[in-house]
């Protein structure tokens, strides 16, 4: 298992798109990986883990979505 910190705003948005992309794919697969441990009754390895790898998603959609806002609003002006 791969223990990656916490990705903050200000980091995510000096990423470019393509890392992004990848990170957001790493921590998704991470995240599917814990949830099928925990269905299969697996001992946890970190109980705060789920809830760290989902916000970082989180912070990675919200970032690309918000880019994505700021262009479409640049291309109509």
């Amino acid at each position: 298992m791969i223990i990656m910190a916490i990705i903050r705003k200000k980091d995510l948005r000096k990423m470019s798109e393509k890392d992004m992309k990848k990170k957001l794919t790493e921590l998704q697969l991470e995240f599917s990986k814990e949830k099928a441990n925990i269905n299969i009754g697996a001992t946890v390895t970190s109980p705060g883990r789920l809830k760290e790898i989902r916000k970082t998603i989180a912070r990675i959609k919200t970032v690309q979505n918000n880019s994505r806002l700021n262009l479409e609003e640049k291309g109509k002006k």
